[in-house]
Order: C-alpha cells, then sequence, then structure tokens
C-alpha cells in the first residue's frame, strides 16, 4: 500500500510538474478602450475658468516626460497607434504597420512614420494654463494620458499645422470633427482643471453647436 501511494503521489508530482512546465501564461494584448467624453459638455465648458495665458518661460517638452513605456520596445505611441488603426502589423508589441484615418483631414495613411500621436491640449498650450504649476510627474501623466480623450492618431501634415494653437486659432479642417473636437478639448481642460481664455471659450461654444 505504501509503495503504491508512493509510486501514486510521485506521478502525481510529475504530472504536476509537467503541467506548470508546459503551460507557459500567454499575455493576451488587449486593445486600449476608446477615450469617451462627459455627457456634460456644456456644463464643464461653463465651469471652466477664464482666464488669461502665462507665459511660455520655463517650458520644455522634456518637463512633459513621454512616451511612457507600455511593454517591450513599445511605449504609448504604440498603444494609440494600435487603438486608432486597423488591419495592425507587430514586430513584438511595436507597431510597425497598419491602416489610419486622420480625423483632422480625412487623409488614410499606412505607414505608421507618417501618423503623429496628438495631444488634444496641446503641451505648450496647457503650459501657458495651468501645467507650469505642476510637478514633471503630473505633466507626464496628461501627456501620456490614455483614460481621458487626449491622444489620437492623426496626419504628421494636420498635427504639425496644429502645433500648439487653441481652438480659436486653429480647428480642424474637417468640419464635420469639430463637435468632436470641441468635446474632447473641454472633457481634458475640465479634468486637468486647465484654464481657457474669452476668445477660447467663445470658439469652443460655436463648435459645439455643430453638434
Amino acid at each position: 500500500m505504501r509503495s503504491r501511494s508512493g509510486a501514486g503521489a510521485a506521478a502525481l508530482a510529475v504530472t504536476l510538474a509537467f503541467g506548470v512546465a508546459g503551460c507557459v501564461p500567454v499575455e493576451v494584448d488587449q486593445p486600449e478602450a476608446t477615450p469617451t467624453v462627459n455627457g456634460n459638455v456644456r456644463t464643464q465648458l461653463d465651469q471652466l475658468t477664464v482666464a488669461k495665458e502665462t507665459t511660455m518661460r520655463g517650458y520644455s517638452r522634456d518637463r512633459f516626460p513621454h512616451w511612457r513605456d507600455t511593454g517591450t520596445n513599445c511605449d504609448v505611441r504604440d498603444s494609440v497607434l494600435k487603438r486608432d488603426g486597423k488591419n495592425i502589423k507587430l514586430s513584438g508589441c511595436n507597431v510597425v504597420g497598419g491602416r489610419w484615418e486622420s480625423v483632422y483631414d480625412g487623409k488614410v495613411l499606412t505607414d505608421p512614420i507618417e501618423v503623429d500621436i496628438d495631444h488634444t491640449v496641446p503641451l505648450a498650450e496647457a503650459w501657458r494654463t495651468g501645467a507650469a504649476e505642476w510637478d514633471d510627474a503630473k505633466r507626464g501623466n496628461f501627456a501620456n494620458d490614455l483614460t481621458r480623450p487626449q491622444l489620437i492618431a492623426v496626419s504628421r501634415t494636420s498635427n504639425r499645422a496644429k502645433g500648439d494653437q487653441d481652438p480659436a486659432q486653429w480647428k480642424p479642417p474637417s468640419r464635420s470633427y469639430w463637435c468632436t473636437y470641441a468635446e474632447r478639448w473641454v472633457t481634458v481642460k475640465h479634468y486637468w482643471r486647465l484654464t481657457v481664455t474669452s476668445t477660447e471659450k467663445s470658439a469652443l461654444a460655436d463648435m459645439l453647436e455643430e453638434c
């Protein structure tokens, strides 16, 4: 009886060991959820503090550390490319191909090099409207924010044309996107408690009329 029990225990140990060795955990790469805007965007717009923008003294993109790592050889930029694209091709978790429709100007892109990840509220704009008072850790959270609608994959040309301008100075060439753009802008500024200028607020209100 003892010998059988011992043999059975040994067999069970071998089986368990084989099972543990053979079952290598596989990390399933789930796409990032698309951030949504708050349904009370007009109320949020009214709640934003209106103030003049401060200076750019002390500003540097390095004060907004990005892009944060999200895996081996990939980062927040890759996460947005995967979330916003179709037919994504990966090398490890690094995006090397796919198809993206730039909502700013309607361009269709198939090379990730041609795609920019735009900060809905530009880093310099954030600096002038409150972020200058933050520490670099909080600015990093802002620059890598995948929860709010702060990051979006768009054409390089439209992102460069936008620069650090607010909606009173620049709007997406595709007018059909104005409503969504204003909603995203207000949602981000409201969450991060950034201020708006009077002309910026007026432009946002006008764009929300497109909704």
